[in-house]
């Protein structure tokens, strides 16, 4: 039983939404996939901000393209969200078998040889919109560590935690570091995924398509005090509606003495595979924030 002020009325939305997701977890993937994929064609119609930040994304990161290619991206993006939306439900509530008869994992053997190094492993991920589906497709077939950034809302913040505790090792706060270095030395694989906007303490700024954004650096000081190996980790949904997730070689010569230049490399990665499937990274994320006052404020009104 919840604790009774997470019953206000004003978290009743969200005990809805959750329960109408649980509703939805059973049925079949390519029915959550179209209905998902509807809604997504209806938000891409609003006048909300996540729609202008994507556009604006969407312009910065891809200037060669026409207007008309960005805006097929733009609605492509969007039928992606509302698939995601509705797919969360399978992420969330499916048993490790479903989920493993759903998906497909490219590279375990960089994993296991990561693994017998002994020092722990970094799956090093990114928001694409298959976030979700991506960590638990690892989680559901080798005990893995979530890192995860709490949300404000407290029931979803209960709910994930608890939730992600059930379907992973452990679900660690991003902000928990000693939980972290604690499961790379007893040698557990850690779902890292530090791409998103980050102005806090030893932020840096790394360029993304060639645009300077404000970057957690923190991977490489992780790896070099844990000895960790740091495997990039991508995710991909299949025309075919299934899901392909690709664990790459290790990174050579990580880390470095730069940790900038290590953080670079990695998002010469990310526009990578972004530029393989662009209609399936979060754009609705205001990725390119500066440090101050001096960069460009590309996501004023």
């Amino acid at each position: 039983m919840p604790p009774l002020r997470l019953l206000a009325p004003h978290y009743w939305p969200t005990w809805l939404g959750l329960g109408l997701l649980r509703m939805l977890a059973p049925l079949p993937l390519p029915l959550l996939q179209v209905l998902g994929g509807g809604l997504g064609r209806l938000i891409d119609y609003l006048p909300i901000r996540q729609v202008r930040t994507a556009r604006t994304n969407i312009q910065l990161c891809f200037p060669e393209w026409s207007a008309a290619q960005r805006e097929q991206l733009l609605k492509q993006h969007f039928v992606n969200i509302g698939i995601t939306m509705f797919e969360t439900a399978l992420a969330w509530w499916a048993s490790d078998a479903r989920i493993q008869r759903l998906t497909e994992v490219e590279g375990l053997e960089h994993l296991a040889a990561a693994q017998a190094h002994g020092k722990g492993v970094i799956l090093l991920s990114a928001h694409f919109t298959t976030l979700e589906i991506g960590a638990r497709t690892i989680a559901a077939r080798i005990p893995t560590n979530i890192m995860y950034r709490p949300t404000h809302n407290p029931v979803m913040e209960r709910f994930l935690s608890r939730n992600r505790a059930l379907r992973t090792r452990r679900a660690i706060r991003r902000d928990d570091v000693r939980t972290l270095v604690t499961a790379l030395k007893a040698n557990e694989p850690v779902w890292y995924a530090p791409d998103q906007s980050y102005r806090n303490k030893g932020a840096q700024m790394v360029a993304f398509f060639g645009i300077p954004c404000a970057t957690n650096t923190a991977t490489s000081r992780l790896a070099k005090m844990t000895g960790a190996v740091v495997l990039p980790y991508f995710p991909e949904r299949l025309a075919n509606g299934r899901y392909r997730m690709v664990i790459l070689p290790p990174m050579t010569d990580f880390p470095s003495d730069d940790a900038q230049a290590d953080a670079l490399r990695f998002h010469q990665l990310i526009e990578a595979h972004v530029r393989n499937v662009p209609a399936q990274y979060l754009w609705i994320h205001r990725r390119f924030k500066g440090l101050s006052a001096e960069y460009p404020d590309y996501y004023q009104r």
